[in-house]
């Protein structure tokens, strides 16, 4: 057999029958193999970010591990930024692309370059064959590796020659590997004992408990203890809906605001992947000092990586929190029951508060022209069904889509992780392929959506069944909103306009764009038009754009 048959027999012993791809002349091997294999889908994407990013939330959203396929040197480039995505969301992807013949290695062969060393930055693990006979055994520790927790992308490079060879090594898998894991049972007495002793308690969660399945061990054990929940404020998942009673509120960009938000706490859990990121250098640590502060992590590599804690304990976590949760109600004495209670009482009270405030500040929003964001995904949410799901990258306008939508299952919320603008319209479309029966609703701004406009066309060659919904409002807002900070922290003028940051001459038509692409669609100033748009998506097949006129920064 050949190394291209190799690799899709590999494929298909790992479960993975998805490549979203862009396709070459070096990727000719693979793409003739799919003609021997139709139980292999190929997702066309016409830009190589656009495939990695799509397979990235197909794999958030399946689970699985799909390929998504590059073109050799100025394609694995292009794909780069997204791949940092994949790695920043903890996704499993294996990214390959083709290389040139090894044989003109010497001649320094048109679009040939070390791809190994260029992918190797931003994925766990870069490889490249060298014969047929190493492309099943390196397929297997791939599809390993890319699992292995903390999750994420791995690349193999396929030099089309290597790929044509003939071999004997067949394609395998790893087997069934057993990982301890076992929490050590004193230290997690002494976590529990701390617990039971503190007045106030926080927890601030990350990725990994929405994306480990265990969010009722979660939400039953912050309830249980009466905690406070501080959630990441940039998520690739939803550990906590937004309408929790015990959600306070996203964690902040910089070491001083999240001590000053924290400092009321006297018992600090972090749990559950990367929390705290930070964006402002700021003197000190996140977690006040005087506070008893604990991480619980899948990997032992991650604690105490970023800042130091009292307590650190890996393994399983819903293994670890159902057993947390366990020995509290065993030793909490009656005293302590009588505080978890009244501390979920405040928070619940401070809630309803909040949400008093919130619908204060949103009546006074209303009716402006342009409309703004909040008014928009209100009326937005009135118009669609309960179990939509949604892929948000509103960035600026993130608040008033959880707002609006806060009331919808956090499992059916998606976003991109790493900062990296273009993921929410390009992740939409693996996240319709991984959830065909769904309605998926796409919400991006307008800079954003430029970076992977491309998408559009994919959705609509595969005929998928997603709303994109456009914010233009024809502004990069969001750096608007930090070259604020930046001149208030280095003390520069504050008066200045902001250079290079607005959308205009030309604006933007993205109604236009996604009838070139072949997408029905229209444009709304009112809210009657947002909700004639979403009826007109609902009755139709296929995927429709809305570009909703809203108010930017000032």
């Amino acid at each position: 057999m050949r190394g291209r048959q190799v690799f899709m027999q590999s494929m298909r012993l790992h479960g993975s029958t998805k490549i979203f791809g862009n396709p070459g002349t070096t990727e000719n091997p693979l793409l003739e193999s799919l003609l021997e294999h139709p139980e292999v889908e190929y997702i066309t994407a016409l830009h190589e970010g656009v495939a990695v990013c799509a397979a990235g939330f197909y794999a958030q959203a399946t689970g699985l591990t799909p390929v998504a396929n590059v073109h050799v040197a100025p394609g694995l480039g292009n794909a780069i930024g997204m791949m940092y995505g994949c790695l920043k969301a903890r996704v499993p992807v294996v990214v390959t692309a083709g290389q040139q013949d090894t044989r003109m290695r010497l001649r320094d062969p048109l679009l040939r370059h070390d791809l190994v060393e260029m992918a190797a930055p931003v994925v766990k693990w870069s490889v490249e064959p060298q014969s047929a006979d190493e492309i099943g055994p390196m397929m297997r520790r791939a599809f390993q590796i890319a699992n292995e927790h903390p999750k994420g992308p791995v690349f193999v490079a396929l030099p089309n020659n290597v790929m044509e060879q003939e071999t004997d090594v067949p394609a395998s898998t790893s087997g069934e590997l057993h990982h301890s894991t076992l929490p050590h049972p004193e230290t997690l007495q002494t976590i529990a004992e701390k617990l039971i002793e503190a007045e106030k308690i926080a927890v601030c969660v990350g990725d990994d408990i929405a994306r480990e399945h265990v969010t009722a061990e979660f939400l039953q054990f912050v309830e249980q203890i009466g905690a406070a929940v501080f959630a990441d404020f940039l998520l690739a998942r939803r550990p906590i809906a937004t309408d929790h009673p015990h959600f306070i509120r996203g964690l902040a960009t910089d070491a001083s605001q999240n001590r000053s938000m924290l400092a009321e706490y006297d018992a600090i859990v972090v749990v559950g992947g990367v929390t705290m990121e930070e964006i402002w250098f700021e003197q000190g640590s996140s977690l006040p000092e005087r506070a008893y502060t604990v991480q619980i992590e899948s990997d032992p590599r991650l604690l105490s990586v970023h800042r130091p804690v009292t307590e650190g304990i890996s393994g399983d976590l819903g293994t670890i929190i159902t057993r947390l949760s366990e020995i509290v109600a065993d030793r909490a004495s009656d005293e302590a029951q009588v505080r978890f209670k009244q501390n979920a009482t405040l928070l619940a009270d401070a809630h309803v508060a909040n949400l008093t405030t919130q619908a204060s500040r949103f009546e006074n929003q209303i009716g402006t022209t342009p409309m703004a964001a909040t008014e928009a995904m209100s009326a937005l949410a009135s118009a669609l069904p309960q179990d939509v799901v949604i892929v948000d990258e509103s960035i600026t306008a993130s608040a008033d889509v959880d707002r609006a939508f806060r009331k919808r299952n956090p499992d059916e919320f998606f976003a991109g992780r790493g900062g990296g603008i273009g993921q929410g319209i390009a992740g939409a479309i693996g996240t319709a392929v991984a959830l065909p029966e769904k309605q998926i609703l796409a919400i991006s701004g307008d800079g954003s959506a430029m970076y992977s406009i491309q998408a559009l066309w994919t959705a609509a060659h595969h005929k998928l069944n997603i709303f994109f919904v456009i914010l233009a409002n024809a502004e990069y807002r969001v750096l608007k909103h930090n070259l604020d900070i930046h001149r208030q922290r280095f003390d520069a003028p504050s008066d200045q306009p902001y250079p290079n940051m607005d959308l205009i001459n030309p604006t933007l038509d993205f109604s236009s764009m996604a009838t070139g692409m072949g997408i029905a669609n229209s444009r709304a100033d009112t809210t009657e038009e947002i909700i004639a748009a979403a009826e007109s998506y609902l009755s139709g097949d296929g995927p429709y754009l809305l570009e909703i006129a809203v108010a930017g920064k000032d």
